[in-house]
């Protein structure tokens, strides 16, 4: 499947739920989305499959005849009081971004295994946020998480590791590093506004697992 194909999946859901309450309201409503964009799919939630010896947990997996489609999401909010269609949504404000970003990476390191342990095969890692930490690049070269980054045209490939200044709380069940076997760049897309306030402007990140075709 064409990274396109989702883009257009994801521009259609934005027109009919702009906002989340939650990373499992949007796993769900995207899950929707795409049983109506493929009828005779089977879509499958937090999904465990065997992959190169051991197994993989995927956030949604779509299959059908002629492919399996593996999805991880990540919905990242900044805080806000938000009403949209007659409904009220309150975001929490979900720090950490440094757990975020690596979390993200660590989403495209499984979908690798998924996919190359699987033929015909596909994977997607979404990140979907109104925080602009995440697509704006950060004027400090040496903060603990720069090798994790996902900026507006950062290119990610080989290995991502904490840097040595990274606390223990941080790096706690997170302290291998993460080596990605593709490449890939980090090119971010609208999904939503509004209003003028900054959290009031949704965007995402859309990587595609191999790289597109």
């Amino acid at each position: 499947m064409p990274t396109q194909k989702i883009q257009a999946v994801l521009a259609r859901l934005a027109t009919k739920r702009p906002i989340f309450h939650s990373e499992a309201d949007f796993q769900h409503a995207l899950a929707w989305e795409l049983q109506l964009e493929s009828p005779d799919a089977q879509i499958r939630l937090e999904k465990q499959v065997a992959a190169q010896g051991s197994r993989v947990h995927l956030d949604l997996l779509v299959q059908s005849n002629e492919e399996e489609i593996a999805i991880e999401l990540k919905y990242k909010t900044r805080v806000g009081k938000l009403h949209h269609a007659g409904e009220d949504f309150a975001l929490r404000n979900q720090s950490a971004q440094d757990i975020g970003r690596h979390d993200f990476i660590k989403d495209i390191q499984r979908l690798e295994r998924y996919v190359e342990a699987r033929n015909c095969s596909v994977g997607f890692a979404v990140l979907l946020t109104n925080d602009r930490t995440y697509w704006t690049e950060s004027r400090k070269t040496d903060s603990v998480d720069s090798e994790f980054r996902v900026h507006e045209g950062r290119v990610l490939k080989g290995g991502a590791a904490w840097g040595a200044k990274a606390s223990v709380g941080t790096m706690h069940k997170r302290e291998e590093p993460i080596a990605l076997h593709g490449t890939y760049k980090m090119v971010w897309s609208d999904y939503c506004s509004l209003g003028p306030a900054s959290n009031e402007n949704f965007r995402y990140l859309l990587i595609r697992v191999p790289g597109d075709a």
